[in-house]
């Protein structure tokens, strides 16, 4: 019998979560739910709108919880869909880094990747055909 999962939410491993909370609340629009301290600052941070969930964790934080963790860290990226493209690059721009441009696919999707504050590679995509 499989498995039943209710949620999966991504955990992303940054540099700072300080740096990267602006980029988070006030370009997309999450809200701040809780945060945890690591020595002298923010050690990790959750994030949520709408039905998103998102998690923040220092590097310095995940090698605390294990060092396993910090020496091997997963090399997923995120790839989310957004209604207007155009406005999403608007918001981010300054705050972002193209990592592969802007294009349409094969698959029908106009998508951008970008390298956000904090490390992370997101890519964003709109449906082609409007």
């Amino acid at each position: 019998m499989p498995v039943q999962i209710t949620s999966i939410a991504p955990l992303l491993p940054v540099h700072e979560i300080e740096s990267a909370l602006p980029f988070w609340v006030d370009q997309l629009g999450f809200t701040l739910i809780t945060t945890v301290d690591h020595e002298d600052r923010l050690g990790f941070a959750l994030l949520a709108k709408d039905h998103i969930t998102v998690m923040l964790q220092t590097h310095a934080s995940l090698f605390h919880d294990d060092p396993a963790l910090a020496e091997r860290p997963s090399p997923a990226m995120l790839y989310a869909k957004v209604e207007d493209l155009d406005a999403l690059i608007a918001a981010t721009e300054g705050t972002t880094t193209v990592v592969v441009a802007r294009r349409t696919t094969f698959y029908g999707a106009d998508e951008v990747f970008l390298r956000v504050p904090g490390g992370a590679v997101i890519g964003f995509a709109a449906s082609a055909t409007g």
